[in-house]
């Protein structure tokens, strides 16, 4: 008895199994149907709520876009129009606004087989087309059907009234746009929703093609000992997409990309000096990391194919400094040549500023190009040099090498080289400079000496300023020569 209940046991629950397998098919069945048919949903720009841009100067731009859209219960396909062209797919994120809103993510796609006319040939090989042509005898439109046998080169191959041929002349007529060819890149995400209804959603990417800079202004003053400076940054936006009333940050610092991002960068065009003293700043700092991020306080349209500039700071009366710089050589110092003269040796002339407090300065300076004006006896501002500097945290120094003076140069000569052992010799160098202008100036020379060295007799005082470098302070009074006499002990 108790057999034939086991045996009956059995049936029965081999048939729930049964059942439940049939089931679990079945709503997998139902399930894939549903994605087949899921109802889909298309996104523009028309239903952006808000966007951020932050810029890193690297060429790359970090996108989040806000969009409400209406999502049916269960799964919808949400096609997500006008958003970057160069956008990194596997950067991409969506997320509902509202916390504890219950939409999950189940595909994401980047959909970028843009509609183009190469495109539809590719797309009807195989296929029939129509061809609108003027005949050159009668001059009369007249179509033709051809069948697209290939498309390589950019060069359509046609059979034509069973005839192969190619290069015919005319507009191509097609039936319908192919379902997988799209108008402007979009994004595409499978979701599901618990419930009906109108939510925001907030996509993230990073996008290549977005770039910025900054750009400074220093106007001399007619004393050479204070300067107006003023900042701009330049943005510039080749990313495919416009942003309208974004909020825009900018990072300055040296950010790490990994090669495979950085062959798909933007180059943007090179951005223009701007001439405009009165721009008050607009960017609010602050630091992220070990960057410095600033804030445009307002909303600002970004567009597509724009170079946009934007106020960084303003400063007055910042205090400046000119130095005049004569260098010698590393070969110079290896090898005897005595009685050679170097004549005429170019004299390069630096501004240098400090960015902190006292200076009417103190902000972190991303990178970007110093342009340097000065005003003639018109009151004409004229160009006089231009340099680049890197970013500078406040409270250090900026150095800007603008040009070669024109009225102060210089000579060098080695006077004597004798060997004193093996590896050891004693040279003495004389450096004569001449300066024709009206007032007098203070060259710095420096020396880099190779090897171990000992200055063992010298005209001038000097500084070590490391151990490969020597730098005398020589001051040349007007329309006067001054010369700088020394020995050194090299041992190589």
């Amino acid at each position: 008895m108790k057999r034939r209940r086991s045996a009956a046991a059995l049936v029965v629950a081999a048939g729930l199994l049964a059942a439940s397998a049939a089931w679990q098919e079945g709503r997998a069945a139902a399930k894939d149907g549903t994605r087949e048919t899921a109802a889909k949903v298309t996104s523009t720009e028309a239903d952006r709520t808000s966007a951020e841009i932050t810029v890193y100067n690297v060429g790359l731009g970090l996108v989040k876009d806000r969009r409400n859209v209406t999502l049916g219960q269960g799964e919808s396909t949400l096609l997500f129009m006008d958003v970057a062209s160069q956008v990194i797919p596997s950067s991409v994120s969506v997320r509902s606004v509202k916390e504890g809103d219950a939409v999950s993510v189940l595909e994401q796609n980047y959909e970028y087989d843009l509609l183009s006319p190469a495109k539809l040939l590719e797309k009807y090989v195989g296929k029939t087309v129509r061809i609108r042509y003027r005949s050159p005898y009668t001059d009369r439109e007249d179509e033709r059907e051809a069948k697209v046998l290939a498309y390589n080169d950019g060069q359509p191959v046609l059979m034509i009234d069973n005839e192969v041929t190619f290069g015919v002349p005319g507009n191509y007529i097609f039936p319908a746009v192919p379902p997988d060819l799209i108008a402007r890149p979009t994004l595409s995400w499978l979701l599901g929703a618990k419930t009906t209804g109108r939510r925001e959603l907030e996509a993230l990417y990073l996008t290549n093609g977005m770039t910025w800079r900054a750009d400074y202004v220093l106007v001399l003053g007619p004393e050479e000992s204070r300067a107006d400076l003023s900042g701009w940054v330049t943005l510039d936006n080749r990313s495919g997409a416009t942003f309208r009333s974004a909020r825009l940050k900018l990072v300055a610092g040296d950010v790490n990309r990994v090669r495979e991002d950085l062959g798909r960068r933007g180059y943007p065009a090179a951005a223009k000096a701007m001439m405009a003293m009165e721009a008050a700043p607009q960017f609010k700092e602050s630091e992220l990391f070990e960057y410095h991020l600033y804030s445009l306080e307002r909303p600002t349209d970004v567009k597509n194919n724009q170079s946009k500039q934007v106020g960084l700071l303003a400063a007055e009366g910042v205090p400046v400094r000119k130095e005049y710089v004569f260098y010698g050589a590393d070969q110079y110092y290896r090898s005897q040549h005595t009685g050679d003269i170097v004549r005429n040796q170019k004299v390069p002339v630096f501004l240098l500023l400090r960015n902190d407090k006292a200076s009417r300065l103190g902000m972190p300076l991303p990178k970007g190009i110093v342009r340097v004006y000065k005003r003639d006896r018109d009151d004409s501002l004229q160009f006089i040099g231009e340099n680049t500097i890197d970013h500078t945290p406040k409270d250090e120094k900026v150095r800007l090498m603008l040009g070669d003076a024109f009225d102060v140069v210089g000579d060098r000569k080695q006077v004597s080289w004798t060997v004193v052992s093996g590896n050891t010799y004693d040279a003495t160098y004389e450096i004569s400079l001449r300066n024709h202008k009206k007032e007098g100036v203070t060259v710095r020379v420096v020396e880099p000496i190779p090897g171990d060295w000992k200055i063992l007799e010298t005209t001038h005082v000097y500084e070590k300023e490391d151990s490969r470098t020597a730098v005398f302070p020589v001051k040349v009074d007007p329309d006067q020569e001054a010369k700088l006499r020394y020995r050194v002990r090299i041992r190589f």
